[in-house]
């Protein structure tokens, strides 16, 4: 009981924005950081990001190629950010229940991150290929 009233005393300035900037970017990084922990997919990618900013620098692909390659990761990244949320919002609102609306909202979030996947395969391949087919 004691728990389930410090929840709804926590929930209750949940709607509040802060007023100082500070504790507002420390709110982000706290988002940004459940994501890290919590999301197997994040880590995936963020591999995946560092790998490919490794072969841009080695294979010395020009400034506005690699800030292509920056942006198309961000894009990643923050779209899976975005999935979490979604995917906590919703599991929130249904608990432990199956609704076919929580089904498409998960699944169309997830599909965003698969489509923004497929587009950084497709860039990082124009970007790369011509560098890599050099070496040959």
């Amino acid at each position: 009981m004691e728990k389930k009233i410090n929840y709804l005393e926590n929930r209750k300035e949940s709607y509040k924005t802060s007023n100082n900037v500070f504790i507002s970017f420390k709110y982000a990084f706290c988002g940004i950081s459940y994501v890290l922990k919590t999301s197997r997919n994040f880590k995936i990618q963020l591999i995946f990001a560092v790998i490919s900013l490794i072969i841009g620098f080695l294979l010395q692909i020009n400034l506005s190629h690699y800030m292509i390659l920056v942006a198309t990761i961000m894009s990643v990244l923050i779209l899976e950010v975005l999935n979490t949320s979604i995917e906590s919002i919703v599991d929130l609102v249904v608990k432990k229940e199956f609704r076919s609306l929580a089904k498409i909202a998960k699944d169309t979030s997830a599909g965003a991150v698969l489509l923004a996947s497929i587009n950084s395969v497709i860039i990082a391949l124009y970007i790369f290929f011509p560098k890599i087919k050099l070496l040959f």
